[in-house]
């Protein structure tokens, strides 16, 4: 079916006034071009355009020139003369050659999905190490669309798709884009290396892992300051608020401590430039111990936004990982009555709801990762001397323990992560092998004192 929709008057605004265009395939996903067409428009929004129209069509291919067929292709002329439209965004990623046809048929800006997001990176990358990351995703976008990209940026002169790298004419030299690739991969590379170095440390500490993880605005640094108890990240509504990952001490019951990551939000179509670029920052949900995948519950597509987690999750080779499902922002599904069923599968065995915005359900959530985290972890029931305090706080700090002081030692039940398991049993088996040692002193020196007594070789 095909339809197009014209949003709204024309207004004289000096904001770029965009035209969205998708195409509905048996290849979609189980999204339909309405429901992508709207998550497009408040990508398109976020990068600074005004959306003043839409078109979808079913086919069951792209057109390879035109990307919709050479009819629809004629109407977007129409509806250019209606809105005056001076940006095209298309719904899946372009080829050079459709982009270019669109262009020359339109004489507007062409871009599709990945050139908005990667433009919304561009504005929201603050520190040096998202910077580079999104520079790296950039070029590699840019390289096949050269032959384009100088054509109309001199021609329009900035806006969406136009800031970053790719904004003179020397930058468009195949040979120097090249180049600028090479160096800033090593960049990126630098990036991995700290990373590692970073996780190293936090290993040499023995300080449990958590990946929170999800849709782009699920509500996944809202949720990092609620277990943390202070405005630890950047939080807002809208889409991608934040790239760049925030690493903060969570305190759990009886004292556990485990190090929580806020990553960068996923999104429906996310372009594989970008996993690749922020593959380095992405690492942090592969390290982890454990991923709490964060859901808009009051989200009409969630469960399609879980697959498309999922498909990311998989992607790093982090699929299988224990995880809780947080389902976010109860209060507003309350009012929409949302059924879970279609949202959480068979398989998720740890769920829990919250409102991290109003800090409902928090302290659930809490005992849930500690609960998580004792599953993994091994059961201990040894005995340890008081000398052994260090130990002993790190046991507490890190573990779900009882310790029960006793006279000369103290007794330590629970569960403890792996590797703090072997330091707890080489320490009690020092201990062992020294009350060993004190028991067979004495049971000599009571020998040789009752030998004396009697007149023996002890005399």
């Amino acid at each position: 079916m095909k339809k197009t929709r014209l949003i709204g008057p024309v207004d004289t605004t000096q904001r770029e006034r965009a035209f969205l265009v998708a195409v509905e395939t048996d290849e979609s996903g189980g999204w339909t071009a309405a429901e992508s067409l709207r998550e497009l428009a408040s990508l398109v929004e976020t990068a600074g355009a005004e959306v003043v129209g839409m078109m979808e069509q079913r086919r069951e291919s792209a057109h390879p020139t035109w990307y919709v067929g050479k009819g629809k292709a004629e109407e977007l002329k129409e509806a250019k003369s209606a809105t005056g439209f001076s940006l095209l965004v298309a719904d899946d990623e372009l080829s050079p050659r459709q982009q270019r046809s669109l262009e020359e048929l339109l004489d507007v800006k062409v871009l599709d999905r990945s050139g908005v997001i990667l433009d919304i990176f561009a504005q929201r990358a603050h520190t040096h190490e998202g910077r580079i990351q999104v520079e790296l995703a950039q070029l590699e976008y840019q390289l096949p669309r050269l032959t384009r990209l100088w054509t109309h940026l001199s021609r329009t002169g900035g806006g969406i798709g136009t800031r970053g790298p790719g904004e003179t004419q020397l930058e468009t030299d195949r040979r120097v884009i090249r180049q600028r690739i090479k160096k800033t991969r090593e960049r990126v590379e630098e990036v991995r290396r700290r990373r590692e170095t970073a996780a190293r440390a936090r290993d040499r500490r023995l300080l449990p892992t958590l990946a929170i993880v999800g849709y782009t605005n699920a509500g996944k640094s809202t949720l990092l300051n609620a277990l943390v108890g202070e405005e630890a990240a950047y939080a807002e509504d809208m889409l991608f608020a934040t790239l760049d990952p925030t690493t903060r001490r969570v305190r759990l019951r009886d004292g556990q401590t485990v190090l929580a990551s806020d990553t960068v939000g996923f999104i429906h179509k996310l372009p594989h430039q970008l996993v690749e670029a922020f593959r380095a920052t992405l690492e942090e949900v592969s390290r982890a111990d454990a991923l709490l995948e964060v859901v808009d519950l009051s989200d009409r597509y969630a469960a399609v936004h879980r697959r498309t987690v999922q498909t990311v999750l998989e992607e790093l080779g982090a699929g299988e990982k224990p995880r809780i499902v947080c389902l976010n922002k109860v209060d507003l599904a309350l009012a929409k009555n949302v059924d879970i069923r279609d949202i959480v599968k068979r398989d998720d065995l740890y769920v829990v709801r919250v409102s991290a915005l109003r800090g409902e359900g928090i302290e659930r959530l809490r005992d849930m990762i500690a609960e998580v985290f004792a599953g993994l972890w091994s059961e201990v029931d040894m005995c340890l001397p008081y000398s052994a305090g260090e130990l002993l706080a790190r046991v507490r700090e890190r573990g779900t323990v009882v310790v029960e002081y006793r006279d000369e030692e103290v007794r330590v039940r629970g569960r403890v992560p792996p590797f703090l398991a072997g330091e707890l049993e080489a320490a009690a088996a020092g201990w062992a092998r020294a009350q060993r040692l004190r028991a067979t002193g004495q049971e000599n020196g009571n020998r040789s004192r009752e030998e004396r007594s009697q007149g023996g070789p002890g005399r």
